[in-house]
């Protein structure tokens, strides 16, 4: 599976460069996880804008990277899905339990307000 991983001061951006997230890659998108949340970040973004496919592997590794930020008191953020994804995560009942946005500008405002609100609260 090939991605882009863009670390930023508060959250790390992964753009997926596949059309399909599905069992054959989802296992190497879970072990990235778990070396962004060695290295300490707990805000993540991945943006689906080459994604036209999300099988139920693919939408498993979804789930570990929302609990893993949850986990840590970050979130995270899905931007730029299509409607194919929208619908599994839909039929899934899932669409109160991820963040969606339609732009990757969007998702980062969102985890930009969520890290200042946390650091508010601290």
């Amino acid at each position: 599976m090939k991605f882009i991983i863009d670390k930023k001061e508060f959250y790390v951006i992964i753009e997926l460069l596949t059309e399909k997230l599905m069992s054959t890659n989802a296992p190497m998108l879970k072990s990235e996880f778990a070396i962004i949340g060695a290295e300490g970040y707990r805000n993540l973004i991945i943006d689906l804008k080459n994604v036209s496919f999300v099988d139920s592997s693919g939408l498993s590794s979804i789930l570990l990277a929302n609990r893993m930020c949850n986990d840590e008191g970050g979130v995270l953020a899905i931007s730029n899905i299509g409607t194919q994804v929208k619908s599994l995560i839909k039929i899934s009942q899932l669409e109160d339990v991820l963040n969606i946005f339609s732009t990757l500008q969007d998702a980062e405002e969102f985890v930009k307000i969520h890290e200042l609100n946390s650091k508010i609260k601290e």
